[in-house]
């Protein structure tokens, strides 16, 4: 499934995208808008220097002084016909060129300045010199385009008609790509894009980083009560966000009512099967302990007496082991954690086993997982005693013949205790109800020995369990290595 913001971060590329695409739209139109520009402006220079060509001819047709030397009257007359030819044609300065000579008439009719332009331009001379000699030397018109910053300068030379040798007309004018109005639109257009860009990723990162951190912080609140009941989740402030966050407080109500029902009804189911197995334990003996005493006073050998009332003791000693481990399991005692050390922990834990194990015929075996750096912590005579209940009915199932392995390991953070046996497994009909009391697959046992053990575990943070599809029997004490 996709997530918000997977969708989110694909919105904000679909826009970059756009964004992209736009303003490279926007950027061949300027560049199309520079281009029909240039485009223009060399159509004017060349227009105009044949204007300046057609001058220069009408002058030159009615000269009648002499053309060995150009005196300042053909000078002046030469000016006036640049003049006549340029003033029409804003922007545009030129003049006549004679290979020889060099310029002969220079002129800036439309000129803005402060007065009339009549020096050439010092920094374009170089430029106007090699497009007239180009177009002498190949006697046709020549144009030539120089980048200057943000103008592109063009220059036009065409070969004229007249008296005088070598001569040349020529124009210059100055296109202010920068300036022009398709620049003002690209630089709007960029802004106004470049703006939206940056003002829909920073919202939607704004979005991004609220949505992230607001549904961390309901993941967090829901993993830390995720063993308990639903906690009341606080409103996010954002509308869509707080439908989920009350659907889940209600839904957590709902589920805290029918959970206390159910522990309610748990609690009463428990507390009738604790008082019916109390009361099956307790009539047994008491049965026995009846039919002993009456065949005791009917009795007159005396040897049949002490037999009763050794039967009687026996039973006595039976309901006494019953109470005290009705106690153990009803009178929860808080447990006192200490750092314990596993090794000697498992040996003694093993050692008061041995016996009953060898006289079975049982092999009894420990098996120590190499220790983290620092020891685990936990109350060691109740883990002790737990442990003793499982190695216990281990060494109990098992027949001769057989191994009974005690093992301890970290894991994941906690410490499992497994004892593991290869006897014939706990029978299917109660693997359910195994850890309840007065269940047990032996006619002598009380049922109370996995329920002390489950009671010690839960009292330490922990967890026990019988590992299901293992071979034999194989049941687990998970604690935390170190209690928080």
């Amino acid at each position: 499934m996709r997530s918000l913001r997977t969708r989110l971060i694909a919105l904000w590329l679909m826009l970059a995208a756009s964004a992209a695409a736009t303003g490279f739209v926007l950027f061949t139109f300027y560049r199309q808008s520079a281009n029909a520009q240039i485009a223009r402006g060399e159509e004017t220079v060349a227009r105009s220097c044949r204007d300046v060509s057609d001058r220069y001819s009408f002058v030159m047709a009615g000269w009648t002084g002499s053309t060995q030397s150009i005196d300042e009257s053909l000078k002046q007359r030469l000016v006036q016909a640049v003049q006549t030819a340029l003033a029409r044609a804003p922007g545009v300065e030129g003049g006549i060129w004679q290979a020889v000579t060099g310029s002969l008439a220079y002129a800036f009719p439309t000129y803005e300045g402060t007065g009339p332009k009549t020096d050439l331009p010092e920094a374009e001379l170089a430029s106007i010199r090699q497009v007239n000699d180009d177009a002498a030397r190949n006697e046709r018109p020549a144009t030539m385009r120089r980048t200057a910053g943000s103008q592109v300068i063009l220059f036009h030379a065409c070969p004229v008609a007249g008296l005088l040798p070598d001569v040349t007309g020529w124009t210059m004018t100055r296109v202010f790509i920068g300036q022009s109005p398709a620049y003002h639109q690209l630089l709007i257009g960029s802004t106004v894009l470049a703006a939206t860009v940056l003002g829909s990723a920073i919202w939607l990162a704004v979005i991004l980083l609220a949505w992230s951190r607001k549904i961390a912080r309901l993941q967090v609140m829901l993993g830390v009560h995720a063993e308990q009941e639903l906690p009341a989740l606080p409103l996010t402030g954002e509308r869509e966000l707080d439908r989920l966050v009350e659907a889940l407080n209600a839904a957590g109500r709902r589920v805290g009512e029918e959970r206390r029902r159910a522990s309610a009804a748990e609690r009463l189911a428990a507390v009738g099967r604790l008082a019916a197995g109390i009361a099956h334990e307790i009539r047994n003996p008491i049965a026995a302990m009846r039919l002993k005493a009456e065949n005791a006073i009917v009795a007159d050998d005396e040897r049949r007496r002490n037999s009763a009332l050794q039967a009687i003791l026996q039973q006595i000693g039976r309901l006494d082991g019953l109470l005290r481990d009705l106690l153990a399991m009803t009178q929860r005692r808080e447990p006192e954690v200490a750092q314990a050390d596993l090794g000697r922990f498992l040996k003694e834990a093993i050692e008061p086993h041995r016996e009953l194990a060898t006289a079975k015929g049982v092999t009894l075996q420990a098996a120590l997982a190499p220790e983290a750096q620092t020891p685990p912590e936990f109350d060691v005579d109740q883990v002790r005693r737990a442990l003793d209940n499982l190695i216990l009915n281990a060494v109990q199932n098992t027949p001769p013949g057989g191994v009974v392995t005690v093992a301890a390991m970290a894991q994941d953070g906690k410490l499992t205790l497994r004892v593991s046996d290869s006897g014939p497994g706990v029978p299917a009909d109660i693997r359910e109800r195994l850890f309840e009391p007065f269940v047990t697959a032996r006619a002598d046992g009380t049922g109370l020995g996995l329920a002390i053990v489950r009671e010690i575990a839960r009292a330490h943070g922990g967890e026990a369990r019988l590992v299901a599809n293992a071979p034999g029997a194989v049941f687990e004490i998970e604690l935390p290595w170190r209690p928080s």
